[in-house]
């Protein structure tokens, strides 16, 4: 296999992604280890699987299942499943009781469990098309969520309705919109350790405006609605309640209006919580809850001048009931334990994994160019457990985490236990499990960069065949450059391969992580706050420069730029506001009208537009249409529900009325991240084709 066959290679394979075991979950000894994991790199049906003691044994095979007739979900539950399905089909998630000895899944709308002692999995009746199921703790009982009710069923017998939705707009136990797509969140119900009650969001979006989003190669096919609060307007209605398998229920009472984000919650031995947040993002309260009357009392509370960055896995407690938290400060995302910065400066926070007894599990960076698992531990401090180059995260339970990681080599997961000594390590290696995802066409070969005064990290990839002085070669810029996403590390990401695919074509292909992208600290993410275009764009000329003047080969008179979503949006700014510098640019899917964008996502960065309309207009690229003097090809999947083709469709509109020529891509049925092989495969083929002929060779 060699670089022709990638294009196809990188569509079958779904990004490399088939094939790799993820969503981990362990015993409470930590002995046995539950996974999801296709049959191989090009086979998409997710299986359930459990590890144990070195040898790996099926617990559900969808193929062997009879799956009821798929039915209508709620939108959001389609658009996470949509999202689940870019990766793979049949079981995409689970859930286990305390003891990881009943596993529940959904499967085409039917509800399957399996005991993970042994036996083949059996179909538990529903109410109707289920979604997100989960056992209770004891394992006695499954809730899920059917046509946006909250039920319960008993495993001896009987479904009870706990929650009924009072209309089409309300719903029970999910998450709304922005919560799933913006803040982490992706559940709305949460069991109480006593199996006896459930801590459950009711979303109201009947505030909220509507899209809907047709298929315009398919004229008789109705559209579909979707609530999607764009910037400035009003959110979802959540509120939350205490509800009892009796039937009881409490309201969970909270200042609405000032805080009209719900964050996270959880429910512990120490009872309910909440996390709540203000709709200017600026403040972030802990909120404990009283299990009776649904009051709270403030445990903590959170603020920032431009937002409060909200940290997967926190707020969390630890045995003792010390708050798990993060804290901003001298140039470091510090880990808090009850009031208490336990990290060093310059190891900054990205996650908290999980906390067991007194130890906290969490993923931090101190080089920006990799991201490891470390535990906290009282007594003991803070210490690494992820070795060896990569991007790391992963779970701990009963001694044993599983670390998972993107290395240079690929994915690969394995298992460290607690040392039965004291020595000079404290953990042991104790298993590996195996990846079944493809050994790419191409091998990335990047070369790591510190550019520029801003000490940017970058990467370039140059051909394989090409000889250091041989030739000039066209260069092009391949960014995210956004919040929320690095590129450039020491990993073999599909993200390194594609890069590597295009400098195979002929190009030398420079990756640039500038300001607003994480692991650099807070100040280096919020340098962006108000205006998103400037310091981004910026920072991809200066990488640029920088690059150039340190290798001779790169030709800086054929320059293009290729990017999706917010890097879509920086290459099409980049031949808008610097033709200067960017001869071409292909962008995917770009957000060119940063109103049309969600509220929690898009007023973190540049605040309310009815409040900071400057802020909105100097970030977007409606109006800088006058400007184009470059070849720019738009490419947008018309069924995007996260960035409408509307801002690709209207600002085409605004090019042409302005008499600039382009070109427009419409991918049909292709949402944010397409999935179809065939356009994935094509779509590679088409940027190469148009950049070439754009740069003149």
């Amino acid at each position: 296999m060699n670089s022709t066959d990638f294009p196809r290679q990188f569509a079958r394979t779904r990004r490399f992604s088939l094939g790799v075991p993820r969503q981990f979950a362990l015993s409470p000894d930590g002995h046995r280890v539950l996974f999801v994991r296709t049959g191989s790199g090009t086979d998409p049906v997710g299986r359930l699987w459990q590890y144990e003691d070195g040898t790996e044994r099926l617990l559900a095979d969808p193929g062997l299942l009879i799956a009821g007739p798929a039915e209508a979900v709620p939108e959001e539950e389609r658009l996470r499943r949509e999202r689940a399905r870019e990766h793979s089909v049949g079981v995409v998630s689970y859930a286990a009781d305390a003891a990881a000895r009943l596993v529940a899944f959904a499967l085409s709308g039917a509800l399957w469990a399996v005991r993970t002692e042994g036996g083949t999995p059996f179909s538990v009746p529903a109410a109707g098309p289920v979604v997100d199921p989960r056992p209770s703790p004891d394992g006695r009982h499954i809730a899920y969520v059917s046509r946006r009710s909250l039920h319960v069923v008993d495993l001896a017998g009987g479904d009870r309705q706990l929650a009924r939705a009072e209309g089409p707009e309300i719903s029970y136990g999910l998450a709304e919109y922005v919560a799933a797509e913006s803040m982490h969140r992706t559940r709305g119900y949460w069991w109480a350790p006593d199996s006896r009650r459930l801590l459950v969001a009711r979303v109201d979006t009947g505030p909220v405006e509507r899209r809907y989003l047709s298929d315009p190669a398919d004229p008789a096919k109705p559209p579909r609605t979707l609530a999607y609060p764009a910037a400035g307007t009003p959110n979802a209605e959540v509120t939350v309640h205490l509800l009892s398998l009796e039937g009881e229920r409490v309201e969970v009472v909270w200042d609405h209006r000032a805080y009209e984000y719900l964050v996270d919650a959880g429910w512990d031995a120490h009872g309910p919580f909440l996390a709540v947040q203000s709709r200017d993002q600026r403040t972030v309260r802990t909120l404990a809850v009283d299990p009776a009357t649904g009051a709270t009392e403030v445990r903590h509370e959170q603020t920032d001048e431009a937002w409060v960055e909200l940290v997967p896995g926190t707020p969390a407690r630890t045995a003792s009931g010390a708050l798990v938290l993060p804290e901003d400060g001298d140039g470091t995302r510090y880990l808090t334990v009850g009031g208490r910065r336990v990290t060093p400066e310059g190891l900054h926070l990205r996650a908290v994994l999980g906390v067991e007894g007194e130890r906290v599990l969490f993923t931090a960076s101190e080089d920006p160019l990799e991201t490891h698992v470390w535990r906290h531990e009282p007594g003991h401090g803070v210490h690494r457990l992820s070795r060896g180059p990569g991007r790391f995260t992963g779970v701990g339970r009963g001694g044993t985490v599983v670390l998972e990681g993107m290395t240079p080599r690929g994915a690969e997961v394995s298992l460290v236990r607690d040392a039965p000594e004291a020595g000079r390590e404290p953990y042991q290696a104790s298993g590996v499990i195996a990846s079944l995802a493809e050994e790419p066409a191409v091998t990335p070969q990047p070369v790591h960069l510190t550019l520029g005064e801003r000490k940017l990290r970058g990467a370039l990839f140059l051909p394989s065949w090409h000889q250091e002085g041989a030739a000039k070669l066209p260069v092009l810029l391949d960014p995210y450059g956004g919040p929320a996403m690095q590129l450039v590390g020491r990993a073999r990401s599909w993200f390194a391969c594609v890069s590597q695919w295009f400098a195979e074509q002929g190009f030398a292909v420079l990756v640039v992580d500038g300001r607003g992208t994480p692991g650099r600290g807070p100040d280096w993410e919020k340098a962006v706050y108000g205006d998103q275009l400037t310091p981004a764009l910026e920072d991809q000329v200066d990488g640029l420069r920088a690059a150039g003047a340190r290798f001779g080969d790169l030709d800086l008179t054929r320059v293009a730029i290729r990017g999706w979503s917010f890097g879509g949006f920086l290459a099409a700014a980049a031949v808008l506001h610097r033709p200067d510098v960017f001869h071409a640019a292909v962008a995917g899917a770009p957000p060119t009208d940063q109103r049309l964008y969600d509220t929690h996502w898009k007023e973190r960065y540049l605040g309310h537009p009815q409040e900071r309309p400057e802020n909105y207009e100097r970030s977007s690229l409606t109006g800088q249409g006058h400007l184009l003097s470059r070849p720019l090809l738009l490419v947008h999947g018309l069924a995007d529900d996260n960035v409408a083709a509307a801002h690709t469709l209207r600002f085409s509109a605004e090019l042409l009325a302005a008499g600039k020529p382009h070109s427009v891509l419409p991918l049909p049925g292709a949402t944010h991240s397409p999935a179809d092989a065939t356009v994935n495969e094509q779509l590679l083929f088409f940027q190469r084709d148009f950049l070439l002929k754009a740069l003149g060779g």
